[in-house]
């Protein structure tokens, strides 16, 4: 074997490792004085042209998917010798099987983790991409100029198109991340083959085990017996020998996790009666979905509002008293009122005085359903106006933003429309009136079709 100091521009620092057709080294690109990774095929495969297509469809797949949840591919090329490599983001967190090295995750880490990976396996099949071999070593950590930490699906040596993998007649995948529709030549496979590694993944990190065979599984609660049951139920769902049982994409599963991430310690029963509320949460977007998946998250009833139909709309009032509220008449069918935890937003984690109202709550988190609603949080630490300005909503339009003011607050109002249900969403950071720095208050309002009821629910709010 030949031995590599550089390649091009970039100076190999040390391998980073090596599997049976590459090796990734660490390597420093001298024109942009940055680290990267770079890939480089085996000596011992450079003679074999379906090793060799293989490898660079790797690079292919990754520029074509084009997601910041996956690891990005900079340059291409070839060594004298000829053989390929291509040069990728480095991810200097290391891989979720490094975080194993001592012992199963923390609970909510795990979960959170597991979702992060999920989305990228979802950016993946957005792209008509199904990756194959999703395992711990496969999913990397990269840390961002400001501390935060991203995870990053890697290694797409075994990824087919979707159109492909309908017709694959060889097996592929490792043990214990395998699902059966993948070990068997001739079973054509889908996104769901994804969500079964996931499930492994995520059952790895709570447990520090790695997943039986396909039907052999034990239940996570018996190796973790803190775990609850909603968390127990989401991972054999997505550990299902049978596809079909499975969760039907990798988001769903996303969306769940985050739900489960977000529910307070000693709140699962509640919990379970929440299923119709599914959440999101990723490192630089908060979206509709994970806001109130956390913000109901340890509700432990749905009350069901009779009010006459008032023609002034219907009063509500959060389960401490302290959050008044009006909505219009019609919308106060259902009520969720026992708070939520500010940390969702990127403010200091608690569990503060919230509640969402709605005509249907089961529709509330799913921005391609037709929903009235309004959700109300406060906070008693940090700055909503800024969490505020950085929300987006994917598949809504963004209108623009106005400032509100009443006696009683004045504060930043956002607004989009045109959304998949063809609604309206509005955010609203508020601060009191008379100067005062705290509390501040969070306020979401959905809305169907182009009306804009957010200025009246506004006026109407009382916080004591």
């Amino acid at each position: 074997m030949h031995s590599l100091e550089r390649i091009g521009r970039y100076r190999l620092e040390r391998p980073l490792g090596s599997g049976a057709f590459a090796t990734v080294w660490l390597a420093h690109d001298e024109e942009l004085q940055a680290p990267v990774a770079v890939k480089v095929l085996a000596e011992n495969w450079a003679h074999r042209l379906d090793i060799r297509e293989r490898f660079l469809s790797e690079a292919r797949l990754l520029r074509r998917a084009g997601s910041g949840r996956l690891v990005q591919v900079y340059d291409i090329g070839q060594l004298p010798d000829g053989r390929p490599y291509f040069v990728m983001e480095y991810a200097d967190g290391g891989t979720l099987a490094d975080l194993l090295a001592d012992g199963p995750l923390p609970v909510r880490d795990a979960l959170a983790l597991t979702a992060e990976a999920a989305r990228g396996a979802a950016a993946l099949h957005e792209a008509g991409i199904v990756h194959r071999d999703i395992k711990p070593t496969n999913v990397l950590l990269h840390t961002a100029p400001d501390g935060t930490r991203r995870v990053l699906l890697a290694d797409l040596g075994l990824a087919k198109s979707l159109a492909q993998a309908s017709v694959l007649t060889l097996a592929a995948g490792s043990a214990g991340y395998q699902p059966p529709e993948q070990a068997e030549p001739g079973e054509g496979i889908d996104e769901r083959a994804d969500v079964y590694s996931l499930g492994a993944v995520g059952y790895e990190l709570l447990t520090g085990t790695v997943p039986g065979s396909p039907g052999k599984v034990v239940a996570p609660r018996r190796l973790r017996p803190d775990l609850g049951e909603d968390v127990e139920r989401a991972l054999l769902r997505a550990l299902e020998p049978d596809r079909e049982r499975r969760w039907p994409g990798a988001q769903v599963f996303a969306q769940e996790l985050d739900r489960l991430a977000a529910v307070p310690a000693g709140t699962a029963s509640g919990a379970r009666r929440l299923d119709g509320v599914r959440g999101r949460l990723n490192v630089v977007t908060l979206s509709l979905a994970a806001l109130l998946a956390a913000a109901v998250a340890a509700v432990a009833v749905t009350v069901v509002l009779h009010r006459g139909g008032s023609p002034d709309g219907t009063q509500v009032t959060d389960a401490t008293g302290r959050v008044v509220v009006r909505v219009p008449a019609g919308w106060g069918r259902e009520l969720r009122d026992s708070g939520w935890d500010p940390s969702v937003l990127g403010l200091a984690k608690g569990h503060e005085p919230g509640l969402v109202v709605a005509d249907d709550l089961t529709r509330w988190s799913d921005l391609g359903k037709a929903v009235d609603g309004v959700f109300v949080g406060v906070s008693e630490h940090g700055d909503v106006t800024g969490k505020v300005k950085v929300l987006t909503h994917s598949g809504c339009r963004y209108s623009g933003s106005r400032s509100f003011a009443d006696a009683g607050f004045r504060g930043l109002v956002r607004a989009w429309s045109g959304c998949p249900d063809g609604g309206s969403v509005t955010e609203s950071a508020l601060a009191p009136a008379d100067g005062a720095g705290q509390p501040q208050v969070y306020v979401q309002v959905r809305e169907r079709g182009a009306g804009d009821a957010t200025d009246g629910i506004l006026r109407s709010l009382r916080v004591g």
